[in-house]
């Protein structure tokens, strides 16, 4: 704990916001009362602890929480933010405390909850974060796809003039395959800024759930994992791409069963992917539908949870995933006039939410 006056304790301790005095390394030296009552902790049971455990539930073995990281650098910053450890959406302020040397060996983090107006503000921010990075993909994309057609088409020339089984053909072979990969790469970024609305028709999105959990149905078996859906007695209609909303409800049950099997390698009754539809008023767009797609996997860091829909950010270990899966999915549901959210705690749930217009509003 802190070696402070009576005095200074009592304002430490009167500050309405929850306060955490940590090591520029991260762990936790003392907490007023306002961050105890939000963690639901004692102070004993969090002295000692790393920030990031507490306040966002933990993070994975193979990713450093980028709170942490920053605290390193000891420097300022104001961000907004969700924390699950304080069950709410805060700005939190990180500010560090200089001694008469310079050094820093205190930072206080400051967290104050939300209001409303705020919350909508930082959306509304993110949506056009997300649109931006959509803009700058699709241009990298163009830009690449022209040069990357000329190296294969080139390459494949040189190749049909070669000798089969030369050192020289195996060569021109590698440099197809690599461009045809680079290829499927830009195509893929085409795909998260996509524009078009060619190809929509009036669809019943419970069939394209049904279809596409009929293709997964024997791995999810095989790897022990059930999956639950509360189908509504009616159709859920909207205008869309039968096969693109496909590819997203496929990467999302995707993501679900390997975060399933990350926590859950063998047999357990919490091994399951939940699914459940709902329909809210909206006063401008008119009904939404918002589909649900829970798993109690592993769970997302809650320090990345608003970088993983940008184009290759993977929460997975080096060689599992591109970080295209998601960026994709979220490109497809926006050119359907729709939104995609995901709210996750480590080491408990990920759900994925899914918001499309209903047909006819």
């Amino acid at each position: 704990m802190l070696c402070l006056t009576n005095v200074e304790n009592e304002l430490f301790h009167a500050i309405q916001d929850p306060v955490f005095v940590v090591t520029p390394d991260g762990i936790i030296i003392d907490a007023n009362d306002a961050a105890l009552h939000a963690a639901k902790k004692q102070l004993p049971a969090i002295l000692g602890q790393g920030i990031c455990k507490i306040i966002h539930g933990g993070s994975s073995p193979h990713l450093k929480c980028p709170l942490e990281d920053f605290l390193l650098t000891c420097s300022s910053r104001a961000e907004e933010t969700t924390l699950p450890g304080l069950a709410g959406e805060y700005l939190l302020t990180i500010s560090p405390v200089k001694d008469k040397d310079e050094t820093v060996r205190k930072i206080l983090l400051i967290a104050r909850e939300l209001t409303g107006d705020e919350m909508r503000k930082a959306d509304s921010l993110r949506t056009a974060q997300m649109a931006a990075i959509g803009e700058l993909a699709a241009g990298v994309a163009h830009e690449v796809n022209n040069p990357i057609t000329g190296i294969i088409n080139f390459a494949q020339l040189l190749l049909d003039d070669s000798e089969k089984d030369s050192l020289q053909a195996e060569l021109l072979k590698r440099i197809v395959n690599e461009g045809e990969r680079i290829a499927l790469i830009t195509k893929n970024l085409l795909s998260f800024a996509r524009e078009s609305d060619k190809g929509k028709e009036p669809i019943d999105i419970l069939q394209v759930i049904k279809d596409s959990l009929s293709l997964v149905k024997h791995q999810c078996t095989r790897d022990g994992i059930k999956i639950q859906v509360d189908y509504p007695n009616v159709p859920y209609q909207v205008m869309g791409n039968f096969t693109q909303l496909q590819q997203v409800i496929l990467n999302l049950i995707s993501n679900a069963r390997y975060s399933l099997n990350e926590r859950y390698p063998n047999t357990s009754p919490d091994k399951k992917i939940e699914i459940n539809f709902h329909t809210i008023l909206n006063e401008e767009n008119g009904s939404i539908i918002q589909i649900f797609i829970k798993d109690s996997g592993t769970g997302v860091p809650q320090g990345i949870l608003k970088k993983i829909f940008q184009p290759f950010f993977t929460t997975k270990p080096s060689g599992k995933g591109t970080g295209l899966g998601l960026s994709i999915s979220y490109g497809i549901i926006q050119d359907h006039g729709g939104m995609i959210k995901v709210d996750s705690i480590m080491h408990k749930y990920t759900k994925m939410i899914l918001e499309l217009p209903a047909l006819g509003t």
